[in-house]
């Protein structure tokens, strides 16, 4: 089962939701475990350079024009943390499309 709710730009689209029955019997849902796409798989459409200060959710503001977005950034440059992309300024990340597009 997946989550119809989600919005399209969400990093869980496509994500089966899994249920946990706990011991008392209660029901939790949760997503599966969401692996991280091979970056050469995605469609480059740019690079920016890490600017001193820099954070995931402003770069993804200016290069994708959402703040939520920074994922999609972490995604193309085989990062789990996106603090990790930041770390050095002048670093040369890669702008990618979504998997699938």
């Amino acid at each position: 089962m997946t989550d119809p709710d989600l919005p399209p730009t969400s990093r869980y689209v496509g994500v089966p939701v899994r249920t946990y029955v706990t011991a008392d019997g209660r029901t939790l849902a949760h997503f599966a475990r969401r692996l991280l796409p091979d970056p050469d798989t995605l469609s480059t459409i740019g690079q920016e350079v890490v600017r001193d200060g820099d954070r995931a959710d402003l770069m993804a503001h200016r290069t994708l024009g959402d703040q939520e977005q920074w994922w999609r950034i972490a995604d193309a440059n085989a990062v789990f943390w996106p603090e990790d992309l930041f770390a050095e300024p002048g670093r040369r990340l890669r702008i990618t499309l979504p998997r699938g597009l």
